[in-house]
């Protein structure tokens, strides 16, 4: 390969160009290696100004605070021998790129100079996508908002923000004169339904003697029915008011009527929020508390649309601030115009403790890779052209392998390719192997 920037220049005019550091480093590398390995000194130079020069056709591209780095590297592979720019040669970029055959011969002691460090590739058969933002939720059937049964004043709250509470424990008391007058009317329907059924008894005994025709005996019994109607009708309206089948029959046998009304947990749980204070006013059907369970939770997240392929119920969910992980439970349909995400749930039982409704959290979706994939570190990932590929070791250096990459995680890849497990990649040094690639296919 003939460069214009091959003039016969000497090994002093070379390291002109570089400054002490670079020399420093050039000589250290050059110490590591055996000694007559590498011919002449002349091909050398030549070899390192026509590295140089590629150096300087990629240095362009880079930014400024790389391209003294980068430079080194490149004059580096030369000076050190790789012989893979041979002067009479000239690949053919795109068929060497596409068969990933074209072999970079590195020395073990070249290797080790440029930094390379290999690591072998690791069956995927799930990939994990990037962080995405996920809101803490209670799932619905967890969660219940109590209410003033009755209008009135709240004379007491109990309970606050934060507390746990047992199911039926006591939470505010009020005190209503609607619950006076539901009282007065169950006690009204008590008395005049225990009167009918004195003038049942009766009625029936007189019509076994034939003292009085069936028609009044018929009569007395649906009266007795209305009655046990509208008593039956009273009791459920004092349950509604929030009144115990206990404190209900309690006063229906001591006829004593009070105006201060309970208001109970219905389950047991955490109070989340309370929506009044003491001494307010209130209407029926206000919302006083809300009382949740909180284990387990949901995580909502919404993912771009295009991303959502692979995620399905069951998938794993990874908190990775937290340690721990839940499980896909509804992957949502419609894409939602804000954001053109659709919402993930997720539900954590397993360290649901470290988690507080309303909160944000970090996750990772982990999703069924579209085909058989390696996972491998991102750096080893290299691009040329709109194509990826890795740098795969062989007997006396590197080959260049396309790949495919089926998703990107925040320190790894995975990829398809013709890789196993046996297989080794270079995860550092890989700059100066795409350089010696490149170079190479001049």
């Amino acid at each position: 390969m003939n460069h214009p920037c091959q003039a016969s220049l000497g090994v002093e005019e070379l390291s002109t160009q570089m400054n002490a550091e670079e020399v420093r480093r050039v000589d250290k590398a050059l110490a590591k290696v055996p000694g007559g390995a590498y011919g002449e000194q002349s091909r050398r130079i030549h070899q390192a100004l026509a590295w140089r020069s590629v150096g300087l056709r990629i240095r362009s591209a880079y930014p400024s605070d790389k391209k003294r780095s980068l430079g080194l590297s490149l004059s580096l592979l030369l000076l050190l021998g790789i012989p893979v720019l041979a002067a009479a040669a000239e690949p053919d970029v795109g068929a060497s790129a596409a068969t990933g055959t074209n072999l970079i011969a590195l020395e073990p002691a070249q290797q080790q100079a440029f930094g390379i460090v290999l690591t072998a590739p690791t069956s995927a058969g799930e990939s994990l996508t990037r962080r995405y933002p996920a809101r803490v939720t209670v799932p619905n059937r967890q969660q219940r908002v109590v209410s003033a049964p009755q209008a009135g004043i709240l004379s007491a709250l109990l309970v606050a923000e934060g507390e746990q509470v047992a199911a039926n424990q006591i939470l505010a008391e009020m005190r209503s004169p609607e619950l006076v007058e539901a009282q007065s009317r169950f006690l009204e329907g008590v008395t005049r339904l225990a009167l009918v059924e004195t003038e049942l008894k009766r009625d029936e005994m007189l019509h076994r003697e034939g003292v009085i025709a069936e028609r009044r005996l018929l009569e007395t019994q649906a009266k007795q029915r209305e009655l046990l109607t509208q008593v039956d009708q009273g009791r459920q309206l004092l349950g509604l008011a929030g009144l115990s089948p206990t404190a209900i029959d309690q006063l229906a046998r001591t006829r004593k009527l009070s105006s201060t009304l309970p208001i109970l947990a219905p389950i047991a749980g955490v109070v989340l929020e309370q929506l009044v204070s003491t001494g307010q006013s209130v209407a029926a059907a206000t919302p006083l508390y809300r009382v949740a369970q909180l284990k387990p939770l949901w995580l909502e997240i919404h993912v771009p649309v295009d991303r959502v392929g692979g995620l399905a119920e069951g998938g794993r969910v990874l908190l990775p601030g937290l340690g721990t992980e839940g499980a896909i439970i509804a992957v949502g349909r419609m894409v939602h115009a804000e954001d053109q995400g659709v919402l993930v749930r997720a539900a954590v039982t397993e360290g649901a403790e470290q988690l507080r409704p309303g909160q944000f959290v970090e996750v990772q979706l982990a999703s069924v890779a579209p085909e058989t994939g390696w996972r491998v570190p991102a750096a080893a990932v290299v691009r040329n052209a709109g194509a990826a590929y890795l740098f795969v070791a062989r007997p006396g250096g590197f080959v260049a392998m396309p790949i495919q990459v089926l998703a990107e995680e925040e320190q790894n890849a995975v990829v398809a390719g013709s890789l196993g497990l046996q297989d080794q990649v270079a995860v550092s040094g890989v700059i100066a192997l795409k350089a010696a690639w490149l170079g190479a296919a001049q």
